[in-house]
């Protein structure tokens, strides 16, 4: 998609089958169509299929918007008077820390442990419940849901959405999709059924109880469709979602700190600054912490965990860089081109945490940085990953040092999907 704005400019189509889709790339062109009021979620025929109208990700109208709110709403104040998210987080850095130092400076994969944790910490918000390292069972679910990421973004999800009444009948992978999710949703229908015998309205302990709850409150709002299927659907979204992107962020943020020492040094120096070396992290901490908060936005923007946002589609004639869109043309953003445009970022091409600083060394925002997408359809879990990025990342290299394998070195090359996530890789984490 790069390639082909560089010869046809920043708005083009091409058609996949019967479908012409618009490609939007570069800050200004993304921006305008991420905030324009006339596109909405497209549906692709494969995930109708799967979502049959129902969840976060492949709904619109009145009932996304309630659900959308409902959710922000929780992972932004549930908790608050008693376990806090913060905490939730601060004990998985723990067991997080306690895993990595199993390894005893040995060369290892971090991306089960990782994974994990993350997982936990969604888990433990959603359904309140977190589960061992070596929980077979929970790998097993964890690896399915990435290989179902990984495979949405191949050949065979392009092919069911050009040819759907062809690709139903035809063996491959995209079988594969249908079947991991239907697994999930599974997984999760039994914890919505565990929930709802130990249900109490006044004190919801997680995402499942809190939403049994609404669906009492909005039980004369048929619209809105607050119902237990729906709400299976929410959490395959939110687990999901928020278990894939803050992982390989992770991994890739271990990566870099690997490949450039000096970077990981500083940021090291400012934990000790500011923290020190026995207290954990916490969120108060990262207003003091420029140089960390820098390198971690700087992981998000080279990293490009997610370079292609999911498509939408007109819902009325429009307008878009001076060209007229027609109603029902769909419509996908670069946002790869945005966090590596040219015009917006000073050294595009090289992790350079000095992105997010200015000239007194103090944290900047920028526009151009938009790896949660932006408008109405944002990510839901932003505010939980940046929350739990900057706890994990921050707990790991106040405890460890970490370095390449001996007498390798780190490459950064990587695998693309739905996500562009870093090849498997070792590193050894030193005790400091």
């Amino acid at each position: 998609m790069n390639k082909l704005s560089e010869k046809y400019g920043n708005i083009f189509s091409l058609r996949r089958g019967l479908t012409n889709i618009v490609y939007v790339s570069g800050y200004k062109a993304v921006k305008e169509a991420l905030v324009s009021d006339s596109f909405a979620r497209c549906v692709t025929p494969l995930f109708d299929d799967i979502y049959k109208g129902r969840g976060l990700s492949f709904t619109n109208g009145y009932s996304w918007r309630k659900h959308q709110q409902f959710s922000v709403s929780f992972f932004k104040n549930f908790g608050e008077s008693r376990e806090t998210l913060q905490h939730k987080i601060q004990q998985e850095c723990y067991f997080l820390c306690e895993a990595f130092e199993q390894e005893q400076g040995c060369s290892f994969d971090p991306l089960i442990k990782i994974n994990n944790a993350v997982a936990n910490v969604i888990g433990s918000l959603v359904f309140g419940q977190r589960y061992e390292y070596n929980d077979l069972q929970f790998q097993k679910l964890l690896r399915m849901s990435a290989e179902s990421v990984h495979l949405t973004g191949s050949v065979w999800n392009e092919l069911y959405d050009a040819y759907p009444s062809i690709m139903k009948i035809v063996p491959g992978p995209h079988h594969t999709i249908i079947a991991n999710y239907r697994r999930l949703a599974a997984f999760l229908a039994e914890k919505i059924e565990k929930h709802k015998q130990d249900q109490d309205p006044n004190e919801p302990k997680d995402y499942i109880h809190s939403y049994l709850a609404e669906i009492e409150n909005r039980k004369n709002d048929k619209e809105v469709q607050f119902n237990t299927e729906n709400l299976e659907w929410c959490i395959v979204d939110l687990f999901e979602g928020g278990t894939e992107t803050t992982t390989n962020t992770l991994r890739w943020a271990l990566l870099y700190v690997i490949k450039y020492p000096l970077i990981q040094e500083k940021v090291q120096e400012e934990i000790e600054c500011v923290i020190g070396k026995t207290r954990f992290p916490t969120m108060a901490d990262k207003a003091n912490m420029p140089y960390t908060n820098a390198v971690l936005h700087e992981v998000q923007r080279k990293g490009d965990i997610v370079p292609l946002n999911m498509a939408r589609v007109a819902t009325k004639d429009a307008a878009l860089g001076g060209y007229s869109v027609p109603k029902g043309t769909v419509m996908i953003t670069n946002i790869s081109s945005v966090l590596n445009d040219e015009k917006e970022w000073e050294t595009p091409d090289t992790f350079n945490p000095e992105h997010f600083l200015d000239s007194e060394g103090q944290f900047r925002r920028r526009d151009a940085f938009i790896p949660f997408s932006a408008g109405k359809r944002m990510c839901p879990g932003e505010y939980l990953a940046r929350v739990e990025l900057f706890l994990l990342f921050t707990c790991l290299l106040q405890k460890f040092t970490f370095s390449p394998p001996p007498g390798e070195e780190p490459s950064l090359e990587f695998q693309l999907g739905f996500t562009k996530v870093p090849m498997p890789y070792k590193l050894c984490a030193s005790l400091r």
